[in-house]
């Protein structure tokens, strides 16, 4: 379990998360919603030791962050952020490789190939793999980092804005894909989604954040609720119940 105990993080003078307390349970996938500006980036970089937090504490299946060496950390948890800059020319595959380097520090091991042509085949990546970075859509590079984080096989994964440039099609096979390493391998995802649909489809566990504070969070069923949205969005989202889902339909 991740524990977060009254953190906050401040630049310059504005508070960007405000005394957040919360527990993320083992195999579920919990997202973190609300406006831009909530704080939830940089929360999910606090808890993946990206960020340097200014108060509070966040335990690692009962182990200070602060505790924890970096090697063994990344094996314990991946993060894939919304920005993910590359200078150096790769492959698909080489850069699902890199997700073994906590493990093979850059010599792979025949259980290490495995773990990549697995990850590669999650993603339905095998027609691209021997195919550069810089050659492919957006889309398709997001499926590559996925793939890399997948690859490196840790308890805990962490995803931000996963779903940026892709399509519908390759959103639902994210979703999709994430449900399966929960509900199948007994992963742990914190994903942070703008779409409040896919948070109701594919969900546990919302965590809604406004202005840097925690304002709602509970299963999906008890944050999915008129009211609830309301106070977060600043909207009126009539909720359709569609066989066991909840959807919000916010275009009108």
């Amino acid at each position: 379990m991740i524990e977060v105990k009254e953190l906050s993080k401040t630049y310059g003078d504005k508070p960007v998360v405000n005394n957040v307390s919360v527990n993320i349970q083992k195999g579920k996938i919990t997202s973190f919603i609300g406006p831009n500006g909530a704080g939830k980036s940089t929360l999910l970089s606090a808890v993946s030791r990206l960020i340097k937090y200014d108060i509070g504490n966040i335990d690692i299946d009962q182990q200070s962050i602060s505790q924890w060496k970096n090697r063994e950390l990344s094996k314990k948890m991946a993060i894939l952020k919304q920005a993910n800059n590359i200078t150096v020319r790769l492959t698909v595959r080489e850069l699902v490789s890199f997700g073994r380097f906590p493990y093979s520090q850059g010599n792979l091991t025949p259980e290490d190939i495995d773990h990549i042509d697995e990850a590669i085949a999650f993603m339905e990546l095998e027609n691209l793999e021997n195919q550069y970075l810089d050659e492919l859509s957006g889309g398709q590079k997001q499926r590559a980092h996925i793939a890399m984080v997948i690859a490196q096989d840790t308890d805990y994964i962490l995803l931000d804005e996963p779903l940026n440039n892709l399509d519908m099609k390759h959103a639902v096979q994210i979703m999709k894909v994430l449900r399966r390493l929960v509900d199948e391998l007994g992963k742990t995802v914190v994903i942070v989604i703008h779409d409040i649909n896919f948070a109701s489809f594919y969900s546990d566990y919302i965590v809604a954040l406004k202005e840097g504070e925690i304002i709602n969070q509970g299963p999906v069923d008890d944050i999915i609720e008129e009211s609830s949205l309301k106070e977060i969005y600043d909207m009126d989202i009539p909720i359709k119940q569609l066989d066991r889902c909840k959807v919000c339909v916010y275009f009108g």
